[in-house]
């Protein structure tokens, strides 16, 4: 190994290190790694540049913009509280409906952005009904990772890997993972009931006062809540059509963004792009130049020579390894950081003697989303909801959320083994 590798791996150590330690901020550091990349003559300008995905980049901030001047309606509120209507005001039964609401919201605005929106829903309900909030924000963390995995665009990893893989298109997600995601939050639905029960118990007196909840009041904005859904529906379809159509998934984001900002105006514009998580983009083009290092120094090359090696090559040994890797680290390691370094290493196994590689995207797909759950610092979502809830004097725990999170996971990644092994392999 050349000395130029042993600079790139001793810079992606230091700097993943200190991502895990949470000392500084992960974009900070995600950006110094990858400009140190290109200040010491590892990775070339130009070369760094290359390994950085916009059309990653394009599709989130295309969805936020568009979620940002929805969320300006009241809808989202609008759909919690017409959910915990439906319920009777029952704190169980509003736990379930609201992870259900987060599943579903994740799998087709992204996991991040559907958890920020509803947070402070969350928080309004519970404070109402005078309950702890932890059980309903836990399963909503929950729920965000395994909806997401149902999709192109519901969780970072997968937006990462259908960018690199041109086959694995917006369809070809939602036809691989959106069953196994499915039954894994069936699964998922009587654990939550019988882990939070008894956490969550409220008077009849407080019910009632959920029942008499204005929903008429919610939506704040009517011409412009049928603005946004006319956009946000033919954004979704333009997804479904994407390849048909010759367009990247970026592309039809980027489109619906700027039509909806071309119908709301210009002041709409100004407090949609405010709203853009700078920092998680930041954090992905400084994380993109920090893994070419490893890339163009052949570090991933000769990772995958090993991975081969230990699995001689064959399918369903390398499979199962990936998703069980890719759910262990990614329970402590971040998500995104992790699917980075692979995606090229999965790549090169391609190049070397392994044709077939569907089961390992797919298995890189559900090992990283599913492992996310592991525990707090497992992905983006659960950061963000951690984050909120400290905020309203309610943190969560580490030890607490593991207790949790972690058995889950290996349910879900148990469940996993089996879909990937019977729907490939077999």
């Amino acid at each position: 190994m050349e000395q130029q590798a042993y600079w790139a791996i001793g810079i992606f150590v230091i700097i993943y290190g200190l991502i895990i330690s949470e000392k500084i901020h992960r974009t900070i550091l995600a950006m110094l790694g990858g400009l140190a990349m290109v200040v010491f003559g590892i990775v070339e300008h130009d070369a760094a540049l290359h390994h950085i995905d916009f059309n990653t980049l394009g599709l989130l901030i295309g969805m936020m913009i568009i979620v940002s001047v929805t969320a300006d309606t009241g809808l989202f509120k609008y759909v919690a509280v017409w959910a915990a209507k439906k319920v009777k005001g029952e704190p169980v039964r509003i736990l379930v409906a609201l992870a259900l609401i987060t599943a579903f919201g994740s799998a087709f605005l992204d996991n991040v952005t559907t958890v920020l929106l509803m947070a402070p829903v969350t928080f309004s309900i519970t404070k109402q009904l005078r309950v702890n909030p932890i059980p309903f924000l836990i399963t909503q963390i929950i729920a965000s990772n395994v909806g997401g995995t149902a999709t192109l665009i519901g969780d970072p990893p997968n937006i990462m890997i259908g960018n690199e893989v041109e086959e694995l298109t917006f369809m070809a997600f939602i036809y691989n993972l959106t069953p196994i995601a499915m039954l894994i939050m069936l699964a998922y639905i009587p654990l939550f009931v019988w882990m939070f029960r008894k956490q969550i118990r409220t008077t009849p007196e407080l019910q009632a006062d959920i029942m008499k909840l204005d929903m008429s009041e919610l939506i704040t904005d009517r011409k412009l809540l049928i603005k946004c859904l006319i956009v946000m529906g033919m954004t979704i379809l333009g997804f479904f059509l994407h390849q048909a159509l010759h367009l990247e998934s970026s592309a039809v984001a980027l489109t619906g963004a700027f039509v909806l900002l071309l119908l709301t105006g210009e002041h709409k514009m100004e407090q949609a792009l405010t709203r853009v998580e700078w920092t998680t983009i930041f954090f992905f083009v400084g994380l993109f130049a920090l893994v070419s290092g490893l890339v163009e120094t052949g570090v991933i090359a000769q990772l995958a020579a090993k991975a081969i090696e230990l699995t001689g090559g064959d399918l369903v040994a390398t499979s199962m390894l990936i998703l069980w890797l890719s759910a262990i680290a990614s329970a402590f390691l971040d998500n995104i950081p992790f699917v980075a370094t692979m995606i090229p290493m999965i790549q090169e196994m391609g190049q070397m003697s392994m044709d077939n590689l569907e089961p390992l995207w797919w298995s890189l797909a559900l090992g990283a989303c599913l492992g996310g759950n592991g525990s707090l610092i497992g992905a983006s979502a659960n950061l963000i909801v951690a984050g909120l809830a400290g905020k309203e004097g309610h943190p969560i725990r580490f030890l607490y959320y593991l207790k949790i999170g972690f058995p889950l996971m290996l349910l879900s990644v148990a469940m996993a083994s089996v879909y990937i092994y019977i729907r490939y392999l077999m």
